[in-house]
């Protein structure tokens, strides 16, 4: 992503991973409180979000209390497809994503994703977010067990029931494959570039509103991997 000069682009090839103009507001909605409550047995988790640049998602998820790690990646298509000057293309049928590992005594897979649509992701737009567009920028859960299935399937109902937002609710359920990690430099971006353009713009709005929102969920200290 190139720094927030007129007009903003996210990632240069070389260096990340977003090129449109910013043509589009940050959303931030207070998502309903989730109905239907993660049911899961003790022990670290993983779960897999797709949404936009990874940068933003890793960056979020990484000042949640109860997340232990983030990780930035691919997923959808093959290992081969795999780097980011192909996924970048948008002709691959990778998503950029994030794996976030976390402890459900802390943190519920159902409040992960109620903060996912709530200061991540705009549920209505497909194949973008904020100035990013493409497929590799669609928004997805990836659920990899039963008890998320059923709760990300239930969110998602709650949230075309709610009426809060004006257009449709896009954001799918996409079935597990494989993740895959991206490279060195994009892991953690948003901790170790605070003051890059991109994220100055995009990424630290998503991280305040986190606090403001859900001060009981937010850890002002980055989990890094």
């Amino acid at each position: 992503m190139k720094p927030a000069l007129a007009p903003l682009g996210a990632c240069l090839l070389a260096l990340s991973a977003c090129q449109q103009p910013a043509h589009l507001a940050q959303s931030i909605v207070q998502a309903p409180a989730p109905e239907r409550v993660a049911r899961e047995s003790p022990g670290l988790k993983t779960a897999i979000f797709a949404g936009g640049c990874f940068w933003g998602v890793e960056g979020v998820f990484s000042h949640v209390k109860g997340v232990t790690g983030a990780v930035s990646g691919y997923h959808g298509g093959t290992r081969r497809q795999a780097r980011y000057d192909l996924v970048a293309t948008g002709l691959t049928d990778h998503a950029e994503a994030v794996a976030v590992t976390y402890d459900p005594a802390q943190v519920r897979y159902d409040e992960l994703v109620r903060i996912f649509f709530s200061v991540v992701v705009d549920p209505t737009l497909r194949n973008r977010q904020g100035p990013d567009e493409g497929t590799h920028y669609r928004t997805a859960l990836i659920p990899l067990d039963a008890e998320q299935r059923a709760v990300a399937a239930a969110y998602l109902d709650q949230m075309e029931a709610s009426r809060l937002w004006d257009a449709p609710i896009v954001a799918a359920i996409e079935p597990y494959r494989a993740f895959y990690p991206a490279e060195d430099r994009h892991q953690d971006f948003a901790a170790r570039n605070p003051g890059h353009g991109y994220v100055l713009r995009w990424d630290r709005p998503r991280i305040a509103a986190l606090e403001r929102l859900y001060p009981r969920l937010h850890r002002a200290a980055s989990a890094r991997d």
